[in-house]
């Protein structure tokens, strides 16, 4: 098996170094990118139900942000699937990644993932580190 493993790593070095150094980046990138999205929530993001209401982009610029946001969020959402196993933030990466794409039933999605006791917990830990008042969760 240790024979094998080995020998793939030898067969595929340019494909493992670069799996290692976007570990590495991601892993990095989500210890200071997190905490600085989640402290610049707003208190009722997750209890505002006017939030969730979407309105057709009015020219190419707002296009071009949203599907810019848009491929963000989808990146993060992948990152933290994969810092499911790997070292990182996986849960508070998929949900900042989630809140940053637009999608039907986003809204339903974020309120049930913020009810988990433990990322609320983590999302409120990091918001009095950064001196944030707790968000508010939903009923």
């Amino acid at each position: 098996m240790m024979k094998a493993l080995t020998d793939f790593i030898a067969a595929n070095e340019v494909l493992v170094s670069t799996l290692t150094l976007s570990s590495v980046v991601f892993f990095i990138g989500s210890l200071l990118a997190i905490p600085w999205l989640v402290a610049r929530l707003p208190q009722n993001y997750f209890t505002d139900t006017n939030r969730h209401k979407h309105r057709a982009p009015r020219s190419l610029g707002e296009s071009l942000l949203i599907l810019g946001k848009n491929t963000i969020g989808a990146l993060l959402v992948l990152a933290g699937i994969a810092m499911l196993v790997l070292p990182g933030q996986g849960l508070l990466c998929i949900l900042i990644g989630l809140s940053l794409t637009n999608f039907p039933g986003k809204f339903k999605l974020e309120r049930r993932l913020i009810r988990t006791p433990a990322i609320y917990r983590a999302l409120n830990w990091i918001r009095d580190r950064r001196g944030q008042p707790p968000l508010a969760l939903p009923d």
